[in-house]
């Protein structure tokens, strides 16, 4: 005698999930272009990862994990996986960034600083002409007008660690440690101080810096935010690029002057060396996870408001997508020699001895990941990490053989100038 089979549960039907199991569900929403993404956040743990109108954007946190060392990422990814396999889910769109998606941002180091992977409450995404909303458990009215972010009130700068002067001796220092042969790039970090006569809403500066750079990738997460230029790493559906930056000159607001210095950037021995170690980099940490890969034999110029940089996406086809994840494929990318130097842990060692500050999250990698393990981490630039009514900005410079220290510090402020604008700005 024989029995016919047993149907499995539909979605609708499908065994109770475990006690702390997140129920996630995801459906589209209609949300005309012309809404921002940004006029939908309220101030409750907001998150964003924006470009050009579409991205992500959550708030509340349904479950997180923080972790620390140099386990922050196997941590993370360990934390991920077991959340994931708990989950149950419900997707009616089906496109990278729905379902069950979580939010990061790591520390540039292994000691000291913490770092955070976090799951939304609720998270509005948008990509071309699709919407959807993605609710983790019970949601009482998920989505609607919310107050408008206030501004922060008079903003004071001082300097962070080191103040000019001490930074371009520092600068100086690791000239002549490159001519000396002990290294051939490193990348050398400086902090800005900005206190506000009232605690900062961090939503005033994201909506500044969406606008003014809608080429870069507006972020945050956990206090940290910025618009960075610098896209680390992407995973989706198998393909895998890496946008990598090295090589700046500051804009001068005249069109046809600009157009000049973009062409010198092109040409600059200094800067294409830079560059070039900086894509060498990239290149050799995905070449284990790609079947194939295309590195541009040559940058193109990078404009945006303030700087212009050299600029060269790197691609490739991920050949173990089933066991390597967005996050990392990150791990394994950071830090570059963008953000580090070259060879890495000489440059990384150096900054430890000279830089004479701690990074916290500054240049480390920040974005989301959904239950596939696609996403897309980018390098925490043109950022700062905001507490109360303090606002520590970041900006940093590849040094090499014939970098001016003089040079480096106008190209140090120039980078500062996205976060002091979108704090002050009216």
């Amino acid at each position: 005698m024989t029995s016919s089979p047993t149907p499995g549960p539909t979605p609708d039907q499908a065994s109770p999930a475990p006690a702390d199991a997140l129920v996630v569900r995801t459906i589209r929403l209609d949300l005309d272009r012309a809404t921002s993404l940004l006029d939908l956040l309220p101030a409750d743990r907001p998150v964003t990862w924006l470009r050009r109108g579409d991205g992500l954007v959550g708030w509340g946190a349904a479950a997180e994990v923080r972790t620390q060392g140099d386990t922050r990422f196997a941590d993370a990814a360990k934390w991920w996986s077991e959340t994931v396999a708990r989950a149950t889910v419900r997707d009616e769109v089906g496109e990278p960034g729905t379902g069950l998606v979580s939010f990061g941002t790591f520390a540039f180091a292994d000691e000291p600083g913490d770092s955070i992977l976090v799951v939304p409450r609720i998270v509005v995404g948008r990509r071309g002409q699709t919407a959807w909303l993605t609710t983790v458990g019970e949601v009482a009215a998920p989505i609607g007008p919310v107050p408008p972010a206030t501004a922060p009130g008079t903003i004071s700068f001082a300097d962070g660690a080191l103040n000019g002067e001490q930074w371009m001796s520092v600068v100086a220092d690791a000239v002549s440690r490159i001519s000396a042969g002990d290294l051939e790039k490193v990348v050398l970090a400086r902090d800005l101080i900005a206190t506000a006569s009232e605690p900062v809403d961090v939503r005033w500066p994201l909506r500044r810096l969406a606008t003014t750079y809608p080429m870069c990738w507006t972020f945050h997460v956990d206090g940290m935010f910025g618009a960075t230029p610098e896209m680390l790493v992407r995973r989706e559906r198998g393909l895998v690029t890496s946008r990598v930056l090295a090589g700046t000159i500051r804009r001068t607001g005249d069109d046809e002057r600009d157009l000049a210095l973009a062409a010198t950037l092109a040409r600059s021995s200094k800067d294409l060396e830079e560059h070039e170690y900086a894509v060498r980099s990239v290149a050799d940490a995905l070449e284990p996870h790609c079947s194939s890969m295309n590195v541009p034999e040559a940058p193109f110029v990078l404009h945006l408001p303030n700087v212009m940089h050299l600029a060269s996406d790197v691609a490739g086809v991920v050949h173990d997508a089933a066991t390597v994840s967005s996050l990392q494929l990150a791990e394994a990318l950071h830090p570059s020699a963008a953000v580090g130097g070259t060879p890495t842990t000489v440059a990384t060692d150096l900054i430890t001895e000279i830089e004479g500050m701690d990074r916290d999250r500054y240049a480390g990698p920040v974005g989301w990941m959904d239950a596939s393990g696609d996403g897309e981490w980018g390098i925490a630039l043109r950022s700062a990490r905001v507490e109360g009514r303090t606002v520590r900005l970041f900006a940093g410079c590849g040094i090499v053989a014939d970098s001016d220290p003089a040079a480096e510090l106008a190209e140090a402020q120039a980078k500062f100038v996205p976060v002091r604008d979108a704090l002050t700005a009216g």
